[in-house]
């Protein structure tokens, strides 16, 4: 039996996505089927008790969506499929950007030939889980400067190989409770660039805490890592990173797919906010046919479409790219997506919230989990602050910045 709302107009209201190539919109389905099965019925009590889950990780893996750009797919199908997982549950999407979009892709991207042997296949079909350790407990929005987790290296003699002690703290690390590696970043103390490591979160000298007391993305096992005197092989330093500039392009892309969690996010939203209004009645009628209702409504999905709309056109500008036709989405261009589409995000969401009454202050009706998770996503991969200041430099040619 069909939903009632079966007949309505989708909140892609402009069918962005019939832009998907037929194997893309296939896979989509695909995708749709086992978010309604195995996390839609349950997402928001995992969010409650703060608990991640782990068991529906092989079924995840099974769908054959890591890293969907290095597999042939288009950057516009990479984009629906963070925005689809966001709008079931944007918990899930964190943990299958902060793995995906840059654990394994820092593999691919910056990863030896034996560290590929080594790794990149258990990753992919999630064998083994990562994570990305940049954010200090003092360093957020200025860590590429400001870095004070060092990496000393030790040249080895008489046979043995070289190797690095690191020591410093790292926090706000997503899957750091429980990942097997991480993309450790640290400044080395010999040079003063920053370097790029494989760290096993098994090795002695390294402290996993949980943060607790979220209002966001509570699913998430966020960590605060220490690091004391923690020796990591030289095979085990990422070969292709030599300084902090080297990462922008992956740096760049988990900010686009931060972008996409707006995008499905406000589509989460909208979803929830049409079919309370739809059917819940007051004054003896829906609340749909009230007039303002409407306008919260429309207003809504004016956002998610424009939102969409410029994702869109960042997904072309990358894939023109991948093809040899341009130079890409610009950091600048970047930067305005996240700062738009997380503005008009919080703005949609805190109508839905809104348009619930009482009701959109509890979970029981997802309103409240959407309207919380939104914060974190407009605060993580650039703040909003700090993504409008780099589209100022790009469009004054001055930075504000520093």
């Amino acid at each position: 039996m069909g939903s009632p709302h079966d007949d309505l107009p989708p909140a892609d209201f402009y069918d962005f996505e019939a832009l998907l190539s037929a194997a893309e919109r296939a896979k989509m389905a695909q995708l749709r089927e086992f978010l309604a099965a195995e996390v839609a019925p349950y997402a928001t009590d995992w969010w409650n008790a703060a608990e991640f889950p782990a068991h529906i990780l092989p079924k995840l893996a099974g769908l054959g969506l890591s890293s969907p750009a290095q597999q042939g797919y288009s950057h516009l199908f990479a984009g629906f499929v963070v925005a689809e997982m966001t709008r079931v549950d944007t918990s899930l999407a964190t943990f299958f950007l902060v793995h995906h979009d840059l654990f394994v892709q820092s593999l691919q991207e910056f990863g030896s030939d034996e560290q590929k042997s080594r790794l990149l296949a258990d990753a992919m079909a999630l064998r083994i889980t990562g994570a990305f350790a940049l954010t200090e407990p003092d360093h957020g929005s200025d860590v590429a400067g400001g870095m004070t987790t060092t990496a000393t290296r030790f040249r080895g003699t008489g046979g043995a190989a070289d190797s690095w002690v690191v020591n410093g703290s790292k926090r706000w690390i997503g899957n750091g409770t429980f990942c097997d590696y991480m993309l450790l970043w640290a400044k080395d103390t010999g040079t003063g660039q920053t370097r790029g490591f494989i760290l096993d979160a098994q090795l002695p000298g390294v402290t996993r805490t949980r943060i607790e007391h979220k209002i966001a993305l509570r699913t998430v096992q966020n960590a605060h890592i220490l690091l004391e005197n923690v020796t990591i092989a030289e095979a085990d330093r990422f070969a292709g990173i030599d300084a902090f500039a080297d990462t922008n392009q992956l740096l760049l892309g988990s900010r686009v797919m931060v972008a996409w969690q707006a995008v499905g996010q406000q589509l989460a939203a909208f979803d929830v906010a049409r079919a309370y209004a739809v059917e819940r009645e007051q004054f003896g009628r829906p609340l749909a046919r009230f007039q303002l209702i409407q306008q919260q409504l429309v207003q809504m999905l004016g956002n998610a479409t424009a939102s969409l709309a410029m994702m869109v056109r960042i997904a072309g500008l990358r894939d023109a790219a991948d093809a040899g036709g341009s130079a890409g989405a610009r950091m600048g261009q970047v930067a305005l997506a996240k700062a738009f589409t997380t503005a008009r995000m919080r703005e949609t969401v805190a109508m839905g919230r809104s348009l619930l009454g009482g009701n959109g202050i509890v979970t029981d009706y997802r309103m409240a989990k959407i309207f919380a998770d939104a914060e974190a996503i407009y605060t993580y991969e650039g703040s909003h602050e700090i993504n409008t200041l780099i589209t100022g430099r790009a469009i004054t040619g001055v930075s504000a910045i520093i």
